[in-house]
């Protein structure tokens, strides 16, 4: 009952993880693409406390289930999976906590240029290609210690 209550937590937090990332970026990305700061700036503020309730907290509980898992089943920390899945976790981790920042950022430029009228500034565009190049990596990077996870390859 352990193990299933443990691997249940892994899952559960891993599809929280993955789920909020996706459709976090997926609005992001959206409302950006309406280059209406007042849109943007509403959009980006929900995205930025998504971030922080959900994202901030699974990637806490993912490698606490995970090595969990690993103890209750007797792996090895050395097995090949396991070592790609903790280094795949951890560039995702890095490609996160700027993203977060950009994100706060990006939504405060929204924030300044709805309330004075204006356009998103330049700035604005190079933090939003910032946020992109580093969700690619981080996006695939989960594709795959998912992968991972399911068909623990020897």
């Amino acid at each position: 009952m352990e193990y299933i209550t443990a691997k249940w937590l892994h899952i559960l937090s891993s599809t929280l993880l993955f789920g909020t990332g996706i459709g976090t970026a997926y609005y992001m990305i959206c409302a950006t693409l309406t280059r209406s700061p007042p849109i943007v700036a509403a959009v980006g503020k929900n995205v930025v406390t998504a971030d922080w309730l959900f994202t901030a907290t699974t990637i806490v509980i993912q490698p606490l289930t995970g090595f969990y898992l690993i103890y209750l089943a007797g792996i090895p920390l050395t097995a090949r999976w396991i070592s790609w899945s903790i280094g795949l976790y951890l560039l995702a981790a890095a490609c996160w906590l700027p993203v977060v920042w950009l994100q706060i950022k990006m939504q405060r430029l929204a924030a300044e240029a709805r309330d004075s009228n204006t356009h998103l500034p330049a700035s604005y565009w190079r933090y939003f290609r910032l946020w992109i190049a580093l969700g690619i990596p981080a996006f695939f990077a989960l594709v795959v210690v998912f992968y991972l996870m399911v068909a623990k390859p020897v």
